[in-house]
């Protein structure tokens, strides 16, 4: 008797858990989970379970689910700072989403809207600029999607020193996001609302200089209710911003309260963000004590809740070739 191939995995019901994980506990406890799921999907094409090694598949709504499924786990391994798993990750979700008819292929945005981000959190302005400009000439985007795109133009211009065309490109944001989600806007651009902008332009705000405009946008941004967990992230990225600018009551205030959330912060870009705040105290001039007493223990806090050196935890290099985003 031959044996009976293996069941498939159920890659809609992997990408839900993903996401419930992202959103509740963030990167830093799904990760494993999406590499697991990950090895267990890719196991599973490797001995043909899936129907993907063709080049068109009898059922293109599996082909979806499978770039769906990449490109969450892409995503929380981005938040986890796992940038070589993530962006390998995102390129198969890319590959798979053109494989698709034109009018489904609306993931492909997602793909490339977080490919931009990745590549200017690792401070490599100019390829996110090329994909956000790809993207933004390639089609006629929904308003909320071509907003993002803008907001990732703007982090690549201030990266690059240009505050004339990354304040244009916030306003050009700003003013398509204006009145709220529209008909065509895709499903899963539901968290790109005035918070996350008002996060976005902080960020830029700091590139270019100006502490006390980033300093207010980014307060905006974390005393808005609700939202997924990685945006503890603009909370750690406020006290970086304010312990670089030596506004040290300020910053004693907000970190003694995140060193309370510190430990079940999920994002581990948040967590490193929060490592930045602490050196930019210790580098200092005229720190009160009681503020390096403060940094001092949650040095500490983060030590033990990510500690440096940990198997898989920070990989925090760049992806080994350079996207390109032809269309």
């Amino acid at each position: 008797m031959e044996p009976r191939p293996p069941s498939p995995p159920d890659v809609r019901a992997m990408t839900a858990e993903l996401l419930a994980l992202d959103r509740t506990l963030g990167a830093r406890h799904a990760a494993p989970v999406a590499l697991r799921s990950v090895r267990a999907v890719e196991a599973a094409e490797a001995v043909g379970a899936l129907g993907t090694a063709a080049a068109d598949p009898a059922d293109l709504a599996d082909l979806a689910d499978l770039a769906e499924f990449f490109e969450v786990a892409a995503w929380i391994l981005f938040d986890a700072e796992r940038h070589g798993p993530s962006y390998r990750l995102n390129r198969r979700a890319l590959a798979l989403t053109r494989r698709l008819p034109e009018e489904e292929r609306s993931i492909e945005l997602l793909v490339l809207s977080v490919l931009s981000m990745q590549q200017a959190h690792l401070m490599r302005p100019r390829a996110s600029l090329r994909t956000s400009a790809a993207v933004l000439a390639g089609r006629d985007l929904p308003p909320r999607v071509a907003a993002l795109f803008h907001v990732r133009q703007a982090r690549a211009y201030a990266q690059l020193g240009d505050g004339a065309r990354a304040l244009r490109s916030l306003d050009t944001a700003r003013e398509m996001s204006a009145d709220g989600p529209s008909k065509r806007d895709p499903a899963w651009s539901w968290w790109f609302d005035r918070a996350e902008l008002d996060g976005h332009h902080g960020l830029v705000l700091a590139d270019l200089g100006d502490a006390e405009g980033a300093a207010a946008l980014l307060h905006s941004a974390v005393v808005s209710d609700g939202g997924p967990a990685y945006r503890a992230l603009f909370a750690a990225d406020l006290a970086r911003v304010l312990a670089r600018a030596g506004a040290w009551r300020e910053t004693d205030a907000l970190l003694s309260a995140l060193a309370e959330s510190a430990p079940r912060m999920g994002s581990v870009r948040a967590l490193n963000s929060l490592r930045q705040a602490v050196a930019a105290v210790g580098e200092g001039r005229r720190v009160p004590r009681a503020l390096r007493g403060t940094t001092e223990d949650l040095a500490g806090l983060l030590a033990r809740e990510l500690p440096r050196g940990r198997p898989g935890e920070e990989e925090v290099h760049h992806p080994p070739t350079e996207p390109t985003e032809s269309r």
